[in-house]
């Protein structure tokens, strides 16, 4: 049995007076004892705010996903130690691996994606910039930065390493400290992952804290630049949501709540189809991976009418070969609920939809154990309801029974199929099991407003696929109405909620150096150095190449044409290309353009660009005729370190004519040696 410590301002700190008991899903003995009683709640975020937040916004965006990366190795390489904790709580070994190493590897994308996807840099650039003067001297361009404030994370029982990591990876790219709050029932494991990850010495002091139930009046001390971060109940969540401060300080929430989510198997499916068994194995797992304890669980699984009998009869046949039981015995398949108490409430939602559906497996007060007692853990059995009646068995659309419990139902038709998934009011997950593409669209358009993600599994994407209820950190996870209308995770998306969205207005060169970027307008320089001699440490931005000018003529265009094979009439036909509304006659191959263009900014030594790896964002603007003359305006754009040896160098490049009138324009991308 272990005391826990609340980590507050850098210290961990015993909190005062009773604790509570935290006990084994499986053996009913206490493992921990925790409680955060004597703990000054506007202490703690007033040193998120004033030590955590400055520190963290000091680091660039590059330099958080360093630091996030380090966080999941030094997860990764003690799991064995959460591993150790985590079967107390029910879980099976299988279903540590999700909540574990699933959770460091949120960790590993989020700062992978931080790397690739953000600016090594501390203002994030939303869209190109908006012209708004006609001379253009003065422009809009909105950008992202961080909040002032912290995050406050209140995490649910079920994956108490999972869910307190795919919250924390988005919030400390974004550059705010946290203080995290995990369920008592697994405190203990929690506790433990969060101590790693002080001890990985890697995070700067105030950018994670650590309280232990309950909040008592923390949310009287939040503000505006503060965000909470919730998962759990409808009831928690309103009644946090509806705390006057967060009212009058319009404190952002993210909520993440009760989800009746539901998988359907597709009107073209057949008892002989792949969907049909991939579909009975998807219910069966998702029923009994974490018993049932998942918010993304299937609590609504509906078939075609003429199919009800045989799935019911195979979800019966896989259903019976699930072993409960103690998840350290060799064979159990599911082990327990976290608590008595879940298991009490679990079983109180089963009797209410027992009112409305039949029970064709399983017993809601009973359940044949391996290597456990009844009497000591929260153990019961996977409980499989069906109704023939959908439209009018309203509790099966209303109550979720937050355990090993599905019910299965019939549809008429494929507008059935969508009416009834929408029936539940906003979930967070739906699968759809068809070969059909005018299946899939039509779920789309009929029910992606009701449901936060939507992953169609069929014989080709199966071996892939991550199934019904795996949240992914490069998604959104969340859902829109009784889910709670919020998004976590998302790759950059998620990121942004704990950012402000700003207009700025003003002078191109005044913009430019506010973004660490060149933008359209503002000044460029002019050296001696061609750009392609300088390493990437020596390239200044704004930093520009006007090349000398070229000719195409008649015989490039043909000549590029026989060599490409690209014959189009535009380039080959005078009196086509006169037709053409597009076209004064015959023009030049707008890549006969690029080709030129190179040829007019390189320089062809060896040195500090090491590969140019693509462009982005090429658009021709204008028709190049034979005879005229182009020429190239090469502008260092953007500059983004990579590691010690390399960086990559984003150019801006202007293709223009004998009266400056803009031809075309890309961004090149070179990687440039440090």
């Amino acid at each position: 049995m272990t005391t826990l410590l609340n980590y507050a301002a850098d210290t961990w700190t015993e909190a005062t007076g009773d604790l509570t008991d935290v006990r084994s899903a499986i053996t009913g003995e206490v493992v921990a004892r925790l409680g955060s009683k004597g703990i000054d709640f506007k202490a703690m975020l007033d040193h998120a705010r004033n030590v955590g937040g400055p520190a963290l916004r000091a680091m660039t965006f590059h330099a958080r996903a360093r630091m996030i990366k380090a966080l999941a190795t030094a997860i990764m390489a003690r799991k064995d130690e959460l591993y150790a904790l985590s079967w107390a709580t029910g879980a099976t070994q299988g279903d540590s691996w999700i909540d574990i190493e699933g959770g460091a590897g949120t960790l590993f994308t989020t700062a992978s994606k931080g790397r690739r996807e953000l600016p090594d840099d501390v203002i994030l650039i939303d869209g190109a910039h908006e012209p708004i003067g006609k001379r253009g001297t003065f422009i809009g361009q909105h950008v992202y930065t961080s909040l002032h404030g912290a995050a406050i994370h209140i995490n649910a029982f079920n994956f108490p390493v999972w869910g307190m990591l795919e919250k924390l990876g988005p919030t400390l790219l974004a550059g705010v400290p946290a203080i995290i709050k995990p369920a008592g029932s697994t405190g203990y494991v929690a506790e433990a992952a969060f101590r790693i990850m002080i001890e990985a010495g890697v995070l700067p002091a105030g950018a994670i804290q650590l309280l232990l139930e309950p909040t008592a009046d923390m949310f009287d001390h939040l503000g505006c630049q503060d965000v909470v971060s919730f998962t759990g109940s409808a009831a928690t969540a309103i009644k946090l949501q509806s705390h006057p401060v967060i009212q009058r300080e319009s404190v952002r929430f993210v909520a993440e709540r009760d989800s009746l989510n539901a998988s359907i198997l597709g009107p073209d499916a057949t008892p002989d189809s792949p969907e049909f068994d991939l579909f009975v194995k998807e219910v069966a797992r998702e029923m009994t991976v974490k018993a049932g304890q998942k918010c993304t669980a299937i609590r609504r699984a509906f078939v075609p009418a003429k199919l009800l009998n045989a799935v019911q009869a195979a979800l019966i046949v896989r259903l019976s070969k699930v072993v409960v039981g103690n998840p350290q015995v060799e064979g159990v398949s599911m082990g327990a609920l976290v608590s008595q108490q879940q298991r009490d409430d679990v079983r109180e939602k089963a009797r209410l939809v027992s009112r409305q559906a039949a029970l064709v497996f399983g017993d809601i007060d009973h359940v044949a154990l391996t290597g456990a007692k009844a009497a000591d853990g929260a153990f019961m059995s996977p409980l499989l309801f069906r109704t023939d009646d959908p439209w009018g068995s309203d509790l099966v659309h209303d109550v979720e029974a937050f355990g090993p419990v599905s019910t299965l139902m019939p549809y008429r038709d494929l507008d059935d199929a969508i009416a009834l998934a929408n029936r539940g009011k906003g979930s967070l997950a739906l699968s759809v099991f068809t070969y059909d593409p005018q299946v899939a669209r039509d779920f789309v358009l009929g029910a992606a407003a009701f449901h936060g993600r939507i992953v169609f599994i069929d014989r080709d994407s199966a071996k892939e696929s991550t199934g019904h209820g795996s949240p992914l950190p490069m998604l959104i996870h969340g859902g829109p109405g009784r889910a709670g209308g919020g998004e976590e995770m998302g790759g950059v998306r998620g990121v942004k909620h704990y950012m402000q969205r700003s207009a700025l207005q003003g002078n191109p060169r005044l913009l430019s150096g506010v973004v660490s970027q060149w933008l359209p307008g503002s000044p460029q320089s002019e050296g001696d150095v061609h750009p392609f001699r300088q390493r990437f440490g020596e390239l200044a931005i704004g930093y520009t190449l006007n090349t000398a000018s070229r000719t195409v003529t008649l015989e490039d265009i043909e000549h590029f044409a026989e060599f490409t094979g690209d014959t189009f009439y535009a380039h080959m036909d005078e009196e086509a290309a006169a037709a053409n509304p597009f076209f004064p006659g015959r023009v030049a191959h707008g890549y006969l353009l690029l080709s030129f263009a190179a040829g007019l900014f390189v320089d062809p030594a060896p040195g500090p660009v090491l590969a140019n790896y693509g462009l982005e964002g090429l658009r021709f603007v204008r028709p190049v005729s034979p005879g005229e003359a182009i020429k190239v305006s090469l502008t260092v754009k953007s500059k983004a370190q990579r590691n010690d040896e390399y960086g990559e160098v984003r150019w801006a490049v202007a293709i223009t004519d004998a009266a400056d009138e803009l031809c075309a324009t890309y961004d090149l991308l070179t990687m440039n040696a440090m």
